[in-house]
């Protein structure tokens, strides 16, 4: 009995600790590369506070948009719409900080999303419209209605049909003493250490309050789906909403709370683009990223955590397009180097047919590198979408959506 209780505790402990051991074993793993590659190719731009800083700013509109369709998702409704609700927490933000400053900004963006969702959701939930129809409304809609009410509001105020007029930011915080050791020691030119520093030290210099509140969502979500009631109920609806019902779970409340918060994180990604990463709102600002969210989400496997890490790469890719160049060259050895290393490590585990995929595209990367001195910002512009299509063909198994994901579903009737 007690060797038994001794096996069920270790294995306690090693799932707790085997997870953050392996992440933390990647992390160094892929630094080592990045700084080897560095030292070869002498883009020191890989490595730089200034590509980690930017690589921040581009993630939180990402991350926020992938939250939005997680929570969405993970209710059982595909929120195509994620695209237009940024467009309007990109309005709504810049013309309400434009009046009472940025924070007002954002919680107008908030409500204004929530409001948005909840469209969605009685359109959806309640009429039973197709989600993709209303979300490919919504998405014209949002994209129409910024437009006039441009024209409307802005130009009398200086600025233009496409432009809203300058507003203020939120503040930045620079850690004090941390950011200028960071900042030191990756002056020092140290292998590895100075890597690591220049990385660390975008993270703590001048960095928006914004960023870091929008960042709480992450572990915040993680709480609330995985560890309270409410969000096992909105998780039951995603996976059988017919047992849930049985169960006393209001499907369709959840529903339209779960399309509320969705259409609130996407607003606020939006607010993000024109009150933090510029000081206007501009047409055409969000650039598809709310698709991009939704790629997040099936990169991520439906879970907070996958979504932070998939948001992190799109946006790093967004920050390498608008850094030096010979950063983005580099940056292609380093795949070629970690797509070697995981075929090594795919043939070991006896996985033949994801060692092969992944040989034959570190294989092309590399005749890209050889051959592309220049790499086309059309090529880094496509390979958030490159990479949502490698992680569904190799690890397609694996991956866990809810099952009656955009599956319609009508309550029953009183009496029934």
């Amino acid at each position: 009995m007690s060797a038994l209780l001794n096996n069920v505790m270790k294995n306690k402990v090693v799932r707790k600790f085997a997870s953050p051991w392996r992440l933390a074993l990647l992390v160094a793993l892929v630094l080592i590369v990045i700084s080897v590659v560095r030292r070869i190719t002498g883009a020191n731009d890989l490595t730089s506070a200034g590509l980690s800083s930017a690589t921040l700013r581009f993630t939180i509109p990402l991350l926020m948009a992938g939250l939005g369709g997680l929570w969405a998702e993970r209710a059982g409704v595909i929120n195509i719409g994620l695209e237009g609700m940024m467009i309007a927490g990109t309005w709504i933000g810049a013309w309400f900080a434009f009046l009472h400053g940025p924070w007002i900004g954002f919680l107008a963006a908030a409500i204004g999303g929530a409001l948005v969702g909840l469209f969605h959701g009685i359109l959806v939930v309640k009429i039973g419209i197709d989600q993709a129809v209303s979300g490919l409304a919504i998405n014209l809609l949002a994209l129409g209605a910024a437009r006039y009410l441009s024209g409307v509001l802005f130009i009398p105020n200086g600025g233009d049909i496409s432009v809203s007029p300058m507003v203020q930011q939120p503040g930045y915080l620079t850690v004090p003493g941390i950011s200028s050791w960071l900042l030191s020691i990756n002056g020092k030119n140290i292998i590895i250490l100075s890597d690591a520093a220049g990385v660390l030290a975008g993270f703590v210099t001048e960095i928006s309050w914004a960023t870091i509140f929008l960042l709480i969502t992450v572990p915040l979500s993680t709480w609330i789906l995985w560890r309270t009631r409410f969000g096992l109920r909105l998780r039951f609806c995603g996976e059988n909403p017919i047992a849930a019902e049985s169960l006393g779970v209001k499907v369709y409340r959840t529903r339209y709370m779960a399309l509320a918060i969705s259409g609130m994180f996407a607003s606020l990604g939006g607010a993000y683009l024109s009150l933090v990463a510029s000081q206007v709102y501009r047409e055409g600002q969000t650039a598809g990223r709310g698709f991009i969210g939704l790629a997040t989400v099936i990169f991520g496997n439906w879970r907070p955590s996958g979504v932070l890490a998939g948001s992190v790469l799109f946006g790093l890719t967004d920050a390498l397009r608008v850094r030096q160049p010979t950063s983005i060259h580099a940056a292609l050895l380093v795949i070629v180097i970690l797509g070697a290393l995981f075929v090594i490590w795919s043939i070991t585990r006896g996985r033949m047919k994801t060692a092969s995929i992944t040989a034959a595209a570190a294989l092309f990367i590399g005749f890209i590198y050889i051959k592309v001195p220049i790499i086309p910002n059309e090529f880094v512009t496509f390979f958030p979408n490159l990479a949502t299509i490698l992680v569904l063909v190799l690890l397609a198994q694996k991956l866990k959506p809810p099952a009656m994901l955009a599956v319609p579903y009508r309550e029953r009737e009183e009496g029934h």
